[in-house]
């Protein structure tokens, strides 16, 4: 029977299909021996049982057919914070976090000018899949108020669930298609929204995980712009007067993503993720508008 130490070799089988394949290895054996990465180090001796050994082959032949780490595990690390997956949603990605950032910065109570914004503020999270945005932002700040929605049912229940699991009483998850459902009375201070920013015909869509990811929540018509543009026609209405729309896009659609700002909101920017890249835009209504 063969121990963690062996098991771990395994990692060199998964190069041509992972970017981290010693970490995947680490992934599932920590999932089916329910432990701490620490423990697959301090006991490289161990022998697996069958029952754990058994289910690890199993997803490491899932994991060799190109499926997600984290579909297999059924969890991902977003903002420090673990988050149920499944495959009704995108996987949280880490450049993702850039829009939560994006979005602290801009309420951080030293810079904000408007004294409402020093206790709570109103905010809408559209397309929320799994939660991660609006969680994440509810855990740095436990006095505002989220509002999360998702067209898809599974996608609320997912999210749902890993709000309940989380214990955040600050953030509300409804099933609306975008702003549909939303009521129209409602004003918020910050939108902010992972929209579908990919083409139909994009080459991306047959490799690596988003293979097993559901096409809704990547794909858009017009090049990947359509529910962008839907977001930004509709969200002034939603908005307070210097109330923020972030977006996050595509790294080669920022130009694109400031055109449409620009034609409907005030100071708009473009954010640049680690790796230099455009990743969030977002603009405000003007203070002085009705």
């Amino acid at each position: 029977m063969p121990t963690i130490a062996d098991l771990l070799k395994r990692a060199q089988v998964l190069d041509p299909v992972s970017d981290t394949p010693r970490l995947d290895v680490e992934v599932l054996l920590c999932h089916v021996l329910d432990k701490p990465r620490n423990y697959l180090y301090a006991w490289p001796e161990y022998v697996l049982e069958q029952q754990a050994l058994t289910q690890f082959k199993y997803l490491f032949a899932r994991r060799i057919a190109g499926e997600p780490i984290a579909h297999l595990s059924g969890q991902k690390e977003f903002w420090s914070l673990s988050l149920d997956v499944n495959a009704s949603t995108l996987i949280p990605r880490p450049e993702t976090e850039l829009l939560v950032e994006t979005a602290l910065n801009l309420f951080n109570e030293s810079k904000i000018d408007n004294s409402k914004f020093d206790s709570a503020i109103q905010v809408l999270d559209l397309g929320t899949g799994t939660g991660a945005i609006a969680l994440a932002l509810a855990s740095e700040r436990p006095n505002w108020n989220v509002l999360a929605v998702d067209s898809s049912a599974d996608a609320v229940k997912l999210a749902e669930s890993n709000r309940t699991r989380l214990d955040f009483d600050n953030v509300q998850i409804d099933q609306s298609d975008w702003f549909e459902n939303v009521n129209a009375d409602r004003r918020f201070d910050l939108i902010v929204s992972n929209p579908p920013y990919i083409a139909p015909d994009d080459r991306h869509l047959s490799e690596g995980d988003v293979r097993f990811e559901p096409r809704s929540a990547l794909v858009a018509n017009d090049a990947g712009f359509a529910d962008i543009e839907t977001i930004i026609l509709n969200a002034s209405e939603f908005l307070v007067r210097g109330g923020w729309l972030l977006l996050e896009h595509g790294s080669e659609q920022g130009e694109g993503v400031r055109e449409l700002l620009k034609a409907h909101l005030d100071d708009v920017t473009t954010w640049r993720d680690v790796a230099g890249l455009e990743r969030v835009s977002g603009g405000r209504v003007p203070i002085g508008e009705v």
